[in-house]
């Protein structure tokens, strides 16, 4: 086994939480050493974006297809919209003193790691030269690291359709560790995919879609973001790139030329990235899968992807993408009652299959290797117990291959022919889901509550130990999808990363790596905490949120 598959197993298995014992923690909040979840470059220049009401279009059953939406120019405004319906503020809440801040993209604690940067060209009204800027949420603008030649951005963005921009997203680890300790690099990369799922959602109302640019190694991506001299604890660490580019011109494989990156990266850079915390502790086992998950120049060689996009899903036009956007909240407790009807509860999972030319898995350029195990407690003709939707349906008999035990494998009543839904055992498993997900309620009061079951050692073994991280962004993609199938159906959700790996994979006879349990959800009747205030997430007039 190659060193480095073997180091991401070793992390994997010692930053699991078991009954008898939880992954390596800090033990306690050091509340002096609590990072700044702003990142601000000082002496950068400032350029301001534009805000907005989130009253408009498009809908949002009419969006998550490609095609659906008219194309908008590439101009400041559109800018601005991308950013501040994807990465910006969403709200402020406050608690006698206290006072933090909400974003459209969710984060593990609300510590958000992930840090987001353009890289663009002319763009009127905003940029009169190619440049490459941080994206600061806290003021919703872009501060400019550095600005290079016309022509080097045309040899940048000569494989890409016109009108694109590039957006990279790397993350500070310690911002997570601080409070998760070990598993914290587990969340980091829940994190990327819920922002990279949010900038799709945001360029899929513009008429225009966002695809990751994988064939470029880690060390490509950092000189293209000016992070390639970042050291220490607080080092901003190189995640991915996405081109952003109209829907009507659509290009599956895109390349940026090293020459190009090579080029950009040896300007003048402008900036000093603020201090986030006075004091630091080590996680040793972090740096190491980081550098054991690393990826080389190269394209990956992914296999066709399995696609549904015949598929029709409808639901409410009145109901709009970027409100469900704005609104979006991490539930803090479920109120046990809640349920959901049959058919909502089956558009959801619709939602959920792949799909080459639907949001959000257009992004991705690999084949589904995430299937959803299913705890259902409040469904509507649709019995309570476990049931397991496969994603790739040429995989259910690998699946019922690897498990140890006998299961219904059953059609639930009125399931379309199209979703791949099966009943594994019948029951109330309320308990169940409460018990292996870290002893929380919220798991078992909601309508439902999901395993996200990974095809692991395989897909580590064919593409390489950097694809542990990507495993991990395909579940916060459906993740950040779950959020606003919950915000449209009157519901609300909770990403949930505490949960007791080994037990989950034990209910279903799991004995080795072949699966392994990434994420768990739970979507239902959201109590709303009303000791908080909630505040605009922008000085000026209250926007509709």
């Amino acid at each position: 086994m190659p060193a480095n598959l073997e180091k991401v197993f070793a992390y994997h298995d010692a930053t699991k939480h078991h009954y008898h014992a939880y992954a390596p923690g800090p033990g306690f909040l050091d509340w002096a050493t609590q990072p700044d979840p702003f990142r601000r470059y000082a002496g950068a220049d400032i350029l301001p974006l534009d805000h907005f009401s989130q009253a408009d279009g498009p809908p949002y059953e009419l969006a998550l297809t490609e095609g659906s939406v008219a194309l908008a120019p590439l101009t400041r405004e559109t800018v601005s919209r991308l950013f501040y319906d994807s990465l910006a503020l969403s709200a402020w809440k406050q608690a006698g003193q206290s006072r933090w801040a909400l974003r459209v993209n969710p984060s593990s604690g609300n510590l958000h790691p992930t840090e987001a940067y353009l890289i663009g060209g002319p763009v009127p009204g905003l940029l009169e030269a190619p440049v490459v800027c941080h994206y600061t949420p806290r003021i919703h603008a872009l501060e400019v690291r550095t600005r290079f030649a016309l022509d080097a951005w045309r040899d940048l963005v000569t494989d890409l359709p016109p009108q694109s921009l590039i957006i990279g997203l790397s993350s500070v680890y310690w911002r997570e560790a601080w409070k998760y300790g070990s598993r914290a690099f587990r969340y980091c990369q829940h994190d990327v995919g819920h922002a990279i799922a949010a900038i799709g959602f945001a360029a899929a109302a513009l008429g225009w879609k966002a695809a990751l640019l994988d064939d470029l190694g880690d060390e490509a991506i950092a000189g293209l973001l000016g992070l390639s001299h970042a050291h220490g604890p607080e080092a901003e660490r190189p995640e991915c790139l996405l081109a952003v580019y109209p829907q009507t011109l659509d290009s599956r494989v895109c390349t940026l030329p090293r020459a190009a990156i090579e080029a950009i990266a040896q300007g003048e850079w402008n900036g000093t990235p603020n201090i986030l915390s006075p004091d630091h502790r080590s996680w040793p086992i972090i740096d190491e899968v980081d550098a054991a998950t690393r990826k080389d120049d190269g394209a990956a060689p992914y296999s066709v992807i399995a696609s549904t996009d015949s598929v029709e899903v409808t639901g409410d036009a009145t109901i709009l993408l970027r409100q469900l956007a704005h609104r979006r909240r991490s539930a803090v407790a479920m109120d046990g009652k809640t349920e959901l009807s049959r058919a909502a509860f089956y558009s959801i999972l619709q939602r959920c299959l792949p799909g080459v030319r639907r949001f959000p898995f257009n992004a991705l350029p690999w084949p589904p290797t995430t299937h959803l195990l299913l705890f259902v407690h409040r469904v509507q003709d649709v019995p309570p117990g476990l049931y397991i939707l496969m994603r790739d349906r040429s995989k259910i008999e690998e699946l019922k291959a690897a498990l140890g035990r006998e299961f219904d494998w059953a059609r639930p009543e009125g399931c379309p022919v199209t979703l791949t839904l099966y009943r594994l055992a019948a029951g109330n498993c309320r308990r169940l889901a409460e018990r292996v997900s870290c002893h929380q309620e919220i798991a078992a009061d909601g309508a439902f509550a999901v395993a996200m079951l990974a095809e692991f050692e395989r897909q580590l073994a064919a593409y390489g130990p950097w694809f542990y991280r990507r495993l991990y962004w395909e579940c916060g993609i459906l993740g950040q999808l779950l959020y606003l199938e919950a915000e449209a159906h009157g519901l609300q959700a909770t990403g949930i990363g505490c949960f007791f790996d080994d037990p989950v994979h034990e209910v279903l006879g799991l004995r080795d790596r072949r699966y392994q349990s990434l994420y768990h959800f739970t979507l239902g009747g959201g109590v709303e905490d009303v000791r908080l205030t909630t505040h605009p997430p922008y000085p000026g007039p209250a926007r509709p949120t």
